[in-house]
């Protein structure tokens, strides 16, 4: 095949000669770098060289049309150097080809999360409103952590609660966290790692009175879901979680050993709840339906209830607690045990805390009780400053 020193000019009058399927051209100056002339004036440059195997590859460089003979020049020399240095254009390219987008990240995430997350609605919300519409088309070496950290503070300054930017860092994270994990092309690198996490107290206790208590407990009473008054008071008497209770069956609760069985809870744990003299009774006041192995199910469809928040809503208006969530009950149950002078390790127990901090949330409750305690010891003790 002809070898000459290409230039501009060589180029421009390169013509594939009759007869020929193609003219490639050798460079003599850049080992491997050529111009392929086609019979109907197509040109491309290339660079072709050995990979470690003994095999020769090819890797383009960009057609005569669209770039000038310089750049290819340019193109070829930097090639050709990552050749010599142990490189591989040739599937280093096919590497950068191969990197999905955030979109297809995403997917597979989410299906991840699906198959051992009882709770992934919320991976999809974030995903679907607020990662996707931003980097969902973007490929995984597009997505740079300066632009990640001026994104999620552009979301603090539209008005989202700093609970909900948490979340969407999370996600994100996680989904580079899985890329890394499944050796995802573009994934090695975490752009989300280093993005500081902001300090924000996003607790929230709320706990009934037992006044207040007394006034749901009559406004539960009267709402047209019959199931609601039970609902809500096993609830408080158990402090179990919403979901717990509407999915527990009548094989899992034990009126003579006073005890509910929870197989499957947040934690992935199996646990049980010890149920006080005023849960069975209300237990055993439930309505039964033929076939239906669900404890407390829609009267309606006899399945578990897909959701209490039209019922609920009325209920705690009528009580005037608007601001009470669902989810305050089991706060309250905490606070009442606690003030009964119950401790911080038997009450974890029964609200099914993975660890002891999840409970300490609710130590500034047992104060009574500890000064009750110091008392008792002062006055056992009868030491006197006098």
């Amino acid at each position: 095949m002809p070898k000459l020193k290409l230039d501009a000019t060589e180029c421009l009058v390169a013509t594939c000669p009759e007869g020929k399927s193609k003219l490639v051209l050798w460079d003599t100056a850049i080992a491997g770098f050529t111009l392929e002339v086609r019979p109907g004036g197509g040109k491309t440059y290339y660079l072709r060289y050995w990979d470690k195997t003994g095999r020769q590859r090819q890797i383009k460089i960009g057609g005569y049309a669209d770039i000038t003979f310089e750049q290819a020049r340019k193109k070829a020399l930097r090639l050709r150097s990552e050749v010599t240095l142990g490189g591989d254009p040739a599937v280093n390219k096919a590497e950068l080809k191969s990197i999905p987008t955030y979109a297809e990240l995403a997917a597979q995430h989410l299906a991840h999360a699906k198959s051992y997350q009882r709770s992934h609605a919320d991976v999809e919300s974030i995903m679907r409103l607020h990662l996707l519409p931003r980097w969902g088309k973007l490929k995984l070496n597009e997505i740079q952590q300066q632009d990640i950290a001026v994104w999620l503070g552009e979301k603090r300054a539209e008005g989202f609660k700093p609970s909900t930017v948490e979340k969407m860092r999370v996600t994100f994270h996680r989904s580079f966290e899985l890329a890394a994990r499944w050796n995802i092309p573009g994934g090695q690198t975490n752009p989300v790692r280093g993005i500081p996490r902001p300090r924000f107290n996003n607790g929230r206790e709320r706990y009934l009175t037992a006044t207040e208590a007394d006034r749901l407990r009559k406004a539960v009473a009267a709402s047209a879901n019959p199931q609601l008054k039970h609902i809500v008071g096993l609830l408080l008497l158990t402090g179990a979680r919403k979901r717990e209770l509407l999915n527990a069956r009548w094989e899992h609760i034990d009126t003579e050993r006073k005890s509910w069985h929870i197989p499957d809870s947040k934690t992935g744990k199996a646990r049980y709840v010890p149920l006080s003299q005023a849960a069975i009774a209300m237990i055993e006041q439930l309505p039964r339906y033929d076939n239906c192995p669900w404890l407390l199910p829609n009267p309606e469809t006899h399945a578990p209830f897909v959701d209490i928040k039209r019922a609920w809503d009325t209920a705690r208006t009528e009580a005037g607690l608007p601001g009470l969530r669902i989810h305050d009950l089991r706060h309250s149950a905490a606070s009442f045990m606690i003030n009964a002078g119950i401790d911080l390790f038997a009450v974890g127990r029964i609200l099914g805390h993975a660890d002891h901090q999840s409970t300490m949330r609710y130590s500034h409750l047992a104060n009574d009780t500890l000064l009750a305690a110091v008392e008792a010891g002062a006055a056992k003790l009868k030491w006197s400053s006098a």
